[in-house]
């Protein structure tokens, strides 16, 4: 060895220094524990958030449920249209036939008298009898009896031809709805079902809040319900004192009787609509459903109506334009009260600021403040 080298004592295989040592255990423990791990879950959403969510969901719900009972309702009416439709063709084909052999019975005796029988069979088997004519002399060749046979066949086919058109038309359209009513059901079924599913995670003490919280928001509502109610009686005080001071010495006079009578006619009408919304409290709440033993909004108020011999369209969209609008302050018992921006609720106002509706999957028919949801407008039916 040179003498410039100076030897290094060789460290004994396998030991390293205290350092390098307490660095390796150090990233082993933390692989370790990163190995172990579970793997990372999304943060529980708090309690408002739940019932925030969950609330949108049953508006949605509602929302699509009602574009539901629109395709359902144009459905069923598709429905009777192409039935009738296909009824109509079936006549139609039926004359063309009896059409068709009394112009076959005249081509035979043509052929056994050497008349022009080819002519006529050629008429049978066109696909348009008119064309026919314009292009052949057939027509001179033939009868006045004969003539008339021929223009009731070309008459028949023409219409049968027509209505299989419009048949085959109508029964694209009603496939469409169907379509959309399917759509409108599983969107509805899934809405719901996340909801459910949002609820089922909740802890009993969750559960406990929500309910508070719930609790909350219908005192508040009553509580702006009270205030209508009182503004109410203060503005119909006010219009009593004005009739007594100003129209005393009209009372008697017929324009005066036939107000009377047509203003007891609608609250005649009111009243009914009312007693049979009384009668269904305590009923469930099924989207889709107009009753006996359930309903969905827009199907309780239409059933309502329909007992006091008012017709109303089935969805909240269309009897929010069967009526005349009034203010919610103006609001009389058997007004229908909707809710929302997309007037996806409905109820049935029954005085001092409340009202009957069917509120949501899960609950039941209910008297609750028309409060309890944001007010979209009043509409009169009669």
């Amino acid at each position: 060895m040179a003498p410039h080298r100076r030897s290094r004592p060789p460290s004994p295989m396998g030991i390293r220094t205290p350092a390098i040592a307490t660095a390796a255990l150090t990233s082993v423990a933390l692989l370790s524990q990163t190995a172990n791990a579970a793997p990372s879950e999304e943060p529980k959403p708090s309690l408002e958030e739940v019932e925030k969510k969950v609330g949108d969901l049953y508006r949605q719900a509602e929302t699509a449920g009602e574009k539901y009972n629109a395709a359902k309702e144009k459905t069923t009416k598709q429905k009777k249209r192409v039935d009738t439709l296909l009824d109509d063709v079936a006549r139609r084909t039926e004359k063309l036939n009896d059409a068709r052999e009394e112009l076959g019975t005249f081509a035979a005796a043509q052929y056994r008298t050497g008349a022009a029988a080819p002519d006529t069979a050629s008429l049978l088997l066109a696909d348009n009898p008119q064309d026919y004519f314009d292009q052949t002399q057939l027509m001179d060749r033939l009868t006045s009896r004969q003539k008339q046979s021929v223009d009731d066949y070309v008459t028949q086919q023409t219409a049968t031809t027509e209505k299989r058109q419009e048949a085959s038309e109508s029964l694209e359209t009603l496939t469409r709805t169907q379509s959309s009513l399917k759509t409108s059901k599983a969107d509805v079924q899934r809405k719901l079902a996340t909801a459910r599913d949002l609820l089922s995670k909740l802890t009993t003490e969750e559960k406990a809040r929500l309910a508070a919280i719930e609790r909350q928001k219908q005192e508040e509502a009553q509580r702006k319900a009270d205030e209508l109610a009182r503004q109410q009686a203060a503005d119909a005080e006010r219009r009593r004192q004005e009739a007594s001071q100003g129209t005393g010495t009209s009372t008697g006079t017929g324009t005066g009787s036939a107000v009377g009578t047509s203003g007891s006619a609608s609250t005649a009408k009111a009243d009914k609509a009312l007693a049979f919304a009384r009668a269904q409290v305590g009923k469930p709440y099924v989207w889709g459903a107009s009753g006996p033993g359930s309903y969905d909004c827009s199907g309780l108020t239409q059933a309502a109506w329909k007992a006091a011999g008012v017709t109303l369209p089935r969805t909240t969209w269309d009897q929010v334009k069967s009526g005349t609008t009034v203010s919610v302050n103006s609001a009389q018992p058997g007004d229908l009260v909707f809710f929302y921006d997309d007037i996806s609720h409905v109820g049935i106002y029954i005085g001092d600021g409340m009202m009957i509706h069917a509120p949501k999957p899960g609950a039941y028919v209910r008297e609750e403040s028309i409060y309890y949801m944001p007010v979209h407008s009043v509409v009169r039916p009669a």
